[in-house]
């Protein structure tokens, strides 16, 4: 059974920073991409960025050049390095994997941008 835990959420001013962690054990394979979604309240759950097994990455145009995806595949864990946070950015943050079309989803980190 995978298991993804989301960690690393909080409140920040905007313009501030934050690092999520995305720890994923059980039966896992680096084969495959991971992602990070997000969901603010009254909203459906978006697409955020996502990371390909080589590492290879995609973000939506709104965080472009703010936040980096990453993945470390010898920790089994995924990364959301998020700079310069706006208002907007506030969210349940999601970790999410599929695997041979099984999707796997953290319980999520809450994500607060205010002043």
């Amino acid at each position: 059974q995978v298991q993804l835990v989301e960690s690393g959420g909080g409140l920040v001013q905007p313009g501030g920073s934050l690092r999520l962690s995305c720890a994923a054990s059980g039966d896992i394979s680096n084969a495959f991409a991971m992602a990070w979604y997000r969901q603010a309240p009254g909203k459906q759950r978006e697409l955020v960025a996502v990371i390909s097994s080589g590492g290879s990455t995609n973000y939506v145009d709104s965080v472009k050049g703010r936040f980096t995806i990453s993945r470390d595949n010898t920790k089994n864990t995924m990364y959301l390095q998020m700079n310069s946070l706006k208002p907007e950015d506030t969210a349940v943050y999601y970790c999410n994997k599929v695997i041979l079309g099984a999707a796997y989803w953290g319980q999520g980190t809450q994500v607060t941008v205010s002043s």
